[in-house]
């Protein structure tokens, strides 16, 4: 098995392709820790035991992990690859029951078009760009114009996520959704 690792704008965080599914279309899942991913994903588990994790992302095709504040990339990498394969070498699921609840979405039912609209263009024009980056972007809400959404992955904790959101989505959500104000980022 081959797995490829790809740097993304995030210097604490790279992005490993095992070259096959690892989420499938079944959404994403963030784990902010070990005890998060326990029973949950063994996947997820494998790569907390190496130690010097702080976060562990599981997207369509890739897994992002960001490591701990004083972590060396340089040794941690090799032990990450081995859970990796491990887990592949397992044969188990990357993330156990995957149909979770989705979470809660904050707007007003008489705003529904107006967040079809956004989430439309999030999914079709954003998410695709994040995931390439090693993460992925979710909505959770609309008030007063304002879209309130939340970084995970790799885009969580880049130093160029805020400037992403600012300049790049709002600007773009802006323009085909006149409702639309300001975007702000909102943490888990």
């Amino acid at each position: 098995m081959f797995i490829e690792t790809e740097a993304t704008p995030n210097p604490a965080t790279l992005k490993f392709l095992p070259g096959r599914d690892v989420m499938g279309g079944s959404g994403t899942a963030d784990f902010t820790a070990a005890a998060e991913a326990e029973g949950r994903s063994s996947l997820a588990s494998r790569i907390f035991a190496v130690g010097d994790v702080a976060r562990v992302f599981l997207g369509n095709d890739f897994v992002t992990v960001t490591k701990a504040e004083d972590a060396d990339w340089q040794r941690l990498k090799p032990r990450v690859l081995g859970a990796v394969m491990e887990h592949y070498l397992s044969g188990l699921p990357a993330v156990e029951g995957a149909d979770q609840a989705p979470e809660d979405e904050d707007f007003e039912a008489a705003d529904g078009e107006v967040v079809a609209q956004i989430k439309e263009l999030l999914d079709t024009r954003v998410r695709p760009a994040v995931a390439g980056d090693g993460g992925d972007i979710v909505f959770r809400g609309f008030r007063d114009g304002v879209v309130r959404l939340r970084m995970q992955g790799a885009c969580s904790g880049c130093p160029s996520s805020r400037a992403t959101l600012k300049h790049g989505v709002e600007t773009m959500l802006r323009h085909y959704v006149p409702e639309v104000v300001r975007v702000e980022q909102v943490e888990a």
